[in-house]
Formats: C-alpha cells, structure tokens, sequence
C-alpha cells in the first residue's frame, strides 16, 4: 500500500477551539454541488446515516436540512461544539458523539455512512485506516453503504522543494478576526504531507488568542483505497466522480457496500 511505505511518524494534534472557529466562519457550508452529490447517493427510508469525521458540520447541518436522518462523529470536541451551536442557528438537532473513529462504538446501527472532504486521509498510519473502516463496517447494516471522497495534490505541488507557506484570515461574528498561517512540507515518495498551522485571534490590534496545531494528509491512488477498503470486508468497491471540487488536484470517491 502506497501510502504507508516511509510515512514519517508524527504526533497531530486535535482540532483546537480557533481552528474550529476558524473553519466554521470560513467554510459554515458545504457548496450546492457538494450537498447535491451526498443527497443523490444516500439511500432513502434506510433509517439513521453516519457522517464520520463531521467537523463543525458544513455537510450535516444542510442536509439535515434536506430531511436526511444523520448522526454525527468527530475526535474534535471543539468541532462537535461548532456543529452543535450550527445546528441550533439552524432549529436542528442531532446525535453528535466524541469519539476517534478507529475505536467506534456507538449505540446505533445505520443503512450508510460517509466521510467527507478528504477528511479519511488525516488518518496517516495504514492500521488505523483500516482500522477505522472496519469499525464503521461494524456499525453498517442493510443496505450498508460507505462512501469516502479522496484526492490526490497535484504533481505541481507534490515536488515543490520547499514548504509551501499560505495565509488566510476570516472574519467572526463578533467582529473579530482569525488570521492563519500555514506552512507545509510534501513527502511525494511516501505520499505524505505535514502541515504546521497558527491561528492568531485578534479584535483590532488586541490580540485575543492563540493556538498551533499540526496536520497530516496521506494520499492513495485510487486502486490502492479501493483494495484497503476490499480488505476491510466491503463489497461492490467502485471508483467514481468526487463530492467536492479540488482545483488542480486529482479527486474521486470510494463506494462500497458492508455485504455479509
């Protein structure tokens, strides 16, 4: 498996409250497009759907919205607390639960399940990925679907020799703002990437917080997700269009059916 040859090992960090913040000002939802792909392939009147690694809840709050039933799953509690408020603005509720999805047990069993965005990819060591697929597969029954959306970084970016620095900012509610600052250095041989990032709060020129996290992506081609996912004991593995635009990088999904 491609991905797991050299992977550098590394400690991330969770989700902090400024990078949750920061995410949900600046993406609070999922595009049209994005939303459309889920609503078009989770299955109807198949009780409860699991959204795993749900974040502040750009995708589940809409389509709640769009009358899907969705429990929500995330390592992050400063992410669920986001979904939480997301989901109150929105007179909506929904089972959210705290838990690493490589070691899942919850209390209910759903028709589907799906990890958004890429999301599937911070899982960088190959036995929690597995791991991780087949704790969800434990919780799928009839008909049993699991969809995860991938990409690949563009060649281009893969081979920049040095790391790759960016600066974004967004403005809160409360009219402050949270400036970010990445920095992140490409691993193409074990198709890896790690990614320092700082978030700055600031009102005016008073500085209200900080806080620094680290981030890794691994990154599959598609036959090599597929047979992970075959391993896991999933049937009828297909590749197909991507979920989400990803610029220059090369992006599919995975679906898959927990078969017994």
């Amino acid at each position: 498996m491609g991905a797991d040859l050299g992977t550098p090992s590394i400690r991330v960090t969770a989700c902090g409250p400024l990078c949750a913040r920061f995410e949900s000002a600046a993406a609070p939802r999922a595009p049209d497009a994005e939303i459309a792909w889920y609503r078009e392939r989770l299955p109807r009147g198949a009780g409860s759907v699991l959204e795993a690694m749900c974040g502040h809840g750009r995708l589940l709050v809409p389509l709640l919205e769009a009358g899907a039933q969705i429990h929500g799953v995330d390592v992050s509690s400063a992410m669920l607390a986001e979904c939480a408020a997301l989901l109150a603005r929105a007179s909506l509720t929904a089972p959210l639960f705290r838990q690493d999805i490589t070691e899942l047990n919850l209390p209910f069993r759903y028709g589907a399940a799906f990890i958004a965005g890429g999301s599937f990819q911070h899982l960088t060591d190959v036995d929690r990925a597995r791991a991780a697929l087949a704790r969800i597969r434990a919780h799928l029954v009839d008909p049993g679907y699991l969809f995860l959306d991938l990409y690949v970084p563009a060649e281009r970016t893969q081979r920049i020799a040095a790391p790759l620095v960016e600066v974004r900012s967004t403005s809160l509610a409360d009219g402050s703002r949270i400036a970010l600052r990445s920095e992140t250095t490409m691993h193409p041989d074990a198709r890896f990437a790690r990614t320092e990032l700082r978030y700055v709060h600031r009102r005016g020129h008073d500085l209200l917080g900080e806080e620094g996290e680290l981030r890794a992506v691994v990154w599959y081609s598609p036959d090599d997700i597929a047979n992970l996912v075959g391993e896991a004991g999933f049937r009828e593995v297909e590749v197909g269009p991507p979920a989400h635009e990803a610029g220059e990088c090369t992006a599919f999904s995975i679906s898959a059916r927990a078969l017994s």
